[in-house]
């Protein structure tokens, strides 16, 4: 048979569209398989090869398991709200309405043209209105269980997105968007409290299968501490300094302190404090800073110390200097730290540039030269004098600051509370009211969707406004509690709101009532398989744990944590070996490729290129190969008849079977398809095979390369889909040869390899091996010395 690509793919697409063979039933009677891949954001630029790498791995799972007889769920959809759309959309005077729809028309349609198997029937859109309706109702919950709060503080803002940025869309003092640099600004923000979920975050781990590098950043990213609070009481005053140490075992070591410049004290004494003017000029300046420009560990250090304030060492009683300096934050701990400066490198640099004493108080280093921050015997210590180890003086320490009722053992996180707003346009528009006499209000339930007005002028408003400020008629409302005057939150939520619980819509994706019904959830939850990215690992991973855990806890899911599996998948790299982007014009259309191609040697390739979790570069001679490997299976037809077994090749398609098996669920997908090269390669060598045996061939193909195999097995008349045919089984009995190729020896020297049966004893070893015809002109005219003879390796005939 011809491999004739271009005839043969978009037949089989549209019989399995026509079928529906990819949609998930409600017959929750069968064993179900919830296979999850990440969303797309639906970009103008189109998909590159990188997201078909992300799909393929569970495209070949979900594959297998509806063979396997699964009723399986393998969704898609469309992260669609988001700064680029609206960004493209002012660029260009187009309504980011038309620009979502235009963009997502395009993605579905490369989507097809590789033939994904996803139930397109369950399709989500975060934009639409029916889906943002829930994304609403749950942050309506959230605010009523407190987790939603609105606060001013300095922020984050990209004045080129004319937005708020939360840490983790700002790493690096960039715009996560637009790249450019940000600067802090003094704004009302909404947050939502994921710091009270910390430590249910960081105990869903012990029960979720996830990569040990994902699971690692995750416990990072929350950073959970143990220390302790201490009081370092402002001498003059009955009020405090609070900071949080996870070495109070050197507090008897501070000798100064260190407080954010805006931290409130400083205005609350400025009549006492001799350099206010001073301070405030400091502070103008950090507020220029980004908050990765402050904290950064390599940096001159700067501060200035309050001239009339002083505070007390909670330890030794002593009285120590306190300055402000920009790397102390008020959004970080509690905006004051103690300073040890013997044993911290920040406050070793800063004792340097402003000429404090550095005392030695653990032995170990030259405190001359550089901090010691490692383990030793306490010195200069009062009462930890002579203890050698860390944890027995924290445990001394802790038990003195109870005592003295000035500290207390405590837990601090890294992770901060998630700012949460946009000052933009095309976002989900946050449900609450502002009412003079009621303060924040909700939205009612039944008044969901709160929706997003259809303007022409959708750019932001200068100095972070949103764009819903201008609409009058959007804005004036009536509270819904008093039924006064109110004014509408005019901010929209960011884009990752979408996000962090579309899986839970594609188990009901229709329902009207309820962002799904219970008898859904029940049956689809947790996710088996989640695959994606490594960069969302973090933010996105989080945040929808958080979500779906805070919905677990009201009662509205059936399960604490949503994937009990989480992988990722590597990079795919530009011919060149560098990331593909498009400045370097190293990116590589899927379209490209499937018009010169085929779908089915994208799919083949993609999966063959390498380790699927790591970074391969693209390789157009090894997609030629993936090519010729797809001719030679084709030609398998001409080379299949009549039914049954070939004895020849029995072992090694049993092999097969098990070997693809096993290694699709290892996401070994390389290995696999090299595993079914090799036996194409036994097959040809044979010369023939069965039209029983073709049929199992192409069943463990078609996973990788469905549109071939479903042409093969029409072709061999069978009757239905091979993608719902059943997947081959293994009998580990056939999976041992029943031969082994040994090597024959004449006095050491390799002469030739022999095939006996496996475990063939030694002296029939010897025997069939001295009955060969090729032995006899070695051992014509020789004597016979010594007969070796290793089980299943060698046979050596040693003569003179």
């Amino acid at each position: 048979m011809k491999y004739d690509f271009s005839a043969i793919e978009k037949k089989w697409q549209d019989k399995w569209d026509a079928d529906g063979v990819f949609n998930a039933t409600e017959d929750y009677s069968k064993p179900k398989f919830y296979g999850l891949v990440e969303f797309p954001y639906p970009s103008g630029a189109g998909m590159h090869v990188g997201h078909i790498k992300a799909y393929s791995g569970l495209e070949v799972i979900s594959r297998k398991r509806r063979m396997q007889g699964y009723n399986v769920l393998f969704p898609i959809g469309f992260d669609a709200y988001g700064l680029p759309t609206e960004n493209y959309a002012i660029k260009t005077g187009i309504h980011p309405r038309q620009v979502t729809d235009n963009n997502i028309a395009k993605f579905t349609s490369q989507l097809k043209r590789v033939g994904f198997s996803f139930d397109w029937n369950r399709v989500v859109d975060t934009t639409e209105e029916d889906y943002y309706k829930w994304t609403q109702w749950i942050f309506r919950k959230m605010f009523d269980e407190g987790l939603v709060f609105r606060a001013t503080t300095l922020v984050n803002y990209c004045p080129s997105c004319k937005v708020v940025l939360s840490n983790e869309d700002s790493q690096g003092g960039k715009c996560d968007i637009c790249h450019s640099d940000i600067i802090q600004k003094s704004k009302d923000v909404w947050y939502l409290r994921i710091t009270e979920y910390a430590d249910k975050l960081l105990q869903g781990l012990d029960k979720v299968d996830y990569l040990p590098n994902i699971k690692l950043q995750q416990e990072n990213w929350i950073g959970r501490s143990e220390g302790a609070f201490a009081n370092f009481a402002i001498a003059g005053t009955d009020d405090s300094l609070r900071i949080y140490t996870t070495r109070c075992d050197t507090m008897f070591g501070v000798t100064f302190m260190v407080i954010a410049p805006e931290h409130p004290i400083i205005e609350k004494y400025r009549d006492r404090i001799t350099n206010f003017d001073a301070l405030e000029a400091y502070k103008t300046e950090c507020a220029k800073k980004t908050e990765f420009e402050r904290t950064q560990l390599v940096k001159d250090k700067t501060g200035v110390r309050i001239e009339g304030l002083a505070a007390i060492n909670p330890a030794n009683g002593k009285e120590i200097p306190i300055y402000i300096s920009d790397y102390v934050m008020m959004g970080y701990g509690t905006g004051a730290i103690m300073a040890v400066p013997a044993h911290d490198e920040r406050d070793f640099d800063f004792a340097k540039k402003f000429g404090f004493d550095i005392i030695e108080f653990i032995k170990g280093g030259d405190i001359s030269k550089e901090a010691y921050t490692g383990d030793g015997e306490m010195v200069n210590y009062d009462f930890l004098n002579g203890i050698k180890t860390k944890k027995e003086a924290i445990e001394k320490m802790l038990a003195y600051l109870g005592e003295k009722c000035v500290g207390e053992k405590g837990i601090q996180y890294k992770m901060k509370d998630w700012a949460f707003n946009r000052q933009r346009y095309w976002g989900e528009p946050i449900p609450i009211v502002h009412c003079d006499h009621c303060g924040m209000v909700g939205v009612p339930y039944e008044e969901l969707p709160l929706r997003l007005p259809n303007v022409e002028n959708f750019a932001p408003g200068e100095g972070g406004e949103s764009p819903l400020a201008k609409i009058d008629s959007f804005v004036n409302c009536t509270c819904p509690k008093c039924g006064k005057p109110a004014k509408r939150e005019t901010d929209t939520m960011p884009q990752w709101a979408g996000s962090s619980w579309y899986f839970l819509r594609y188990c009901d994706p229709h329902n009207a009532d309820a962002f799904a019904s219970k008898e859904a959830l029940n049956y689809w939850l947790p996710v088996d398989w989640y695959n994606g990215g490594m960069e969302h690992v973090t933010r996105h991973l989080i945040y929808s744990r958080f979500w779906h855990r805070f919905l677990y806890d009201i009662g509205e899911v059936p399960v604490d944590e949503p994937y009990a599996k989480r992988t990722a998948q590597g990079l795919i790299l530009g011919p060149d070996g560098d990331k593909m982007s498009k400045s370097k014009g190293n990116v590589v259309d899927p379209n490209d490729v499937v018009d010169k191609f085929g779908a089915d040697v994208l799919r083949v390739y993609i999966l063959f290129m390498g380790d699927y979790a790591s970074a391969a570069p693209w390789n157009e001679d090894s997609v030629r190969g993936c090519k010729r490997f797809l001719d030679r299976v084709a030609g398998l037809c001409d080379m299949a008849s009549g039914n049954g077994v070939t004895a020849k090749l029995e072992s090694a398609f049993h092999k097969t079977i098990k070997k693809v098996s096993l290694d699709i669920e290892d996401m070994k997908f390389n290995t696999a398809i090299a595993t079914l090269m090799s036996l194409i390669n036994e097959i040809y060598d044979c010369g023939s095979l069965t039209n029983d045996e073709l049929g199992i061939f192409v069943r463990l193909l078609c996973p990788f390369a469905p549109h071939l195999a479903e042409e093969i097995w029409e072709t061999l008349g069978n009757k239905g889909l091979c993608t719902l045919a059943a997947w081959p089984e293994w009998d580990d009995a056939k999976t041992v040869d029943s031969t082994v190729e040994i090597a024959v020896q004449v006095s050491g020297k390799l002469k030739f390899t022999k095939e006996i049966p496996v475990d063939t004893s030694k002296d029939d070893a010897i025997a069939l091996v001295k009955a060969d015809e090729r032995m006899a002109q070695y051992l014509e005219g020789k004597t016979i010395v010594k007969e070796i003879s290793v089980p299943n390796k060698i046979v050596n005939i040693v003569v003179r």
